[in-house]
């Protein structure tokens, strides 16, 4: 077979991978330096199991030194103001999410109730007044009254006196004389009765030893007069403290309340904690005073200090409306929880609100107080 001129010269294919880069027709066929790049392998070969070594290192080194959970909550004072009087509402100055300041005015009740309870208690107050003045004056009359009883005393005294002589010189008859010796007894009789109107006027128109100065009935009817006032001024709810309202949805203008039923929660939020529920393996260790470092889901770039502020005196089981009860042969072993308040020291940059959920480590290498 005749070979043409233009056709090209057999490729002969290289016989290694070196060969083949070696003779790359237009490129630089100088050889790659392979003990440099076998450096560069074993190298990274070393640096994988070092780090490796170096991150167990940390984490045994740092283990042990504090303890964490994110069974946490940020906790705020919260205030459920009722009415101390029932009544139907005439007035509602706030809504749920309203900032209010102590002492101000949250709703109204009716007063009018207990406007005529308090014209009643000052009726009763003139009454009574009025009673121990008649009784004073029944006293005086009964002053009267004995001394009169007393005339009628000496008088049939004398009456008797008379008739024993004639009885005795046989002037009179038996009738009159044992007259004479009736009327002396019912005078007597008068005279006692007088004697004990007059000390029952007097004592009840006298002053309580406990109350000197004042009739007992006045007494009654001015503490009285002070209840209905109490409860007049009660109509006006004012805020307990300041913070934010929550759950007034009750509050409606018209609507009758239940004197003890919760209208509506103040929120204090000026002061926050978290309340912490750690495992009580966690807690042999732990003291109060210790720092702590707090996260919240809802923030997740904020990171505050505080410390330990107590620890619960009891777990969560413990005090819960039913309490576990473990005396049963199919009992399991469960890790349980204790609270944990945890003081927030600095003042966060947002506003925490009750409930947020908080993850908390605590530092159990420094020392308590």
């Amino acid at each position: 077979m005749l070979k043409s001129k233009d056709m090209p010269e057999p490729y002969d294919m290289p016989e290694t991978l070196a060969e083949e880069e070696q003779v790359i027709p237009g490129a630089d066929n100088a050889v790659p330096d392979k003990p440099r790049r076998r450096w560069v392998r074993w190298l990274v070969m070393a640096i994988v199991p070092l780090a490796l070594i170096a991150v167990g290192g940390y984490m045994w080194l740092t283990s042990g030194q504090s303890v964490s959970t994110d069974n946490a909550y940020v906790q705020q004072d919260q205030v459920s103001v009722a009415a101390e009087v029932g009544g139907r509402i005439i007035e509602a100055n706030v809504s749920s999410d309203d900032i209010v300041q102590k002492g101000d005015i949250l709703f109204r009740i009716d007063p009018e109730p207990y406007k005529i309870a308090l014209a009643q208690a000052n009726a009763a107050i003139a009454a009574a007044e009025v009673q121990v003045q008649a009784l004073r004056t029944t006293a005086a009359g009964s002053g009267v009254d004995i001394s009169a009883a007393r005339e009628d005393i000496s008088f049939a005294q004398a009456t008797f006196e008379r008739q024993r002589a004639l009885m005795q010189r046989g002037f009179t008859t038996k009738a009159d004389f044992e007259a004479a010796q009736h009327a002396v007894e019912q005078a007597r009789e008068r005279l006692r009765q007088a004697q004990a109107d007059a000390a029952e006027s007097q004592s009840l128109a006298a002053n309580a030893r406990s109350m000197p100065g004042e009739n007992p009935a006045i007494a009654a009817a001015k503490v009285q007069r002070e209840q209905a006032q109490l409860n007049l001024s009660r109509t006006t709810v004012r805020a307990p403290t300041s913070g934010r309202v929550a759950q007034a949805d009750r509050l409606q203008v018209g609507q009758m309340m239940v004197s003890g039923l919760p209208a509506l929660t103040i929120v204090a939020d000026e002061k926050s904690w978290v309340e912490a529920n750690f495992k009580e393996t966690d807690l042999a260790h732990m003291e109060v005073g210790q720092r702590a470092e707090l996260t919240f889901d809802a923030y997740p770039d904020i990171k505050l200090k505080g410390h330990v502020e107590s620890i619960g005196a009891g777990t969560g089981s413990e005090f819960s409306v039913l309490p576990a009860q473990n005396a049963t042969g199919n009992w399991v072993k469960v890790t349980q929880r204790v609270p944990v308040r945890i003081a927030i020291d600095e003042k966060s940059p947002r506003p925490l609100i009750a409930g947020l959920s908080s993850e908390v480590t605590v530092d159990i290498r420094s020392k308590g107080r």
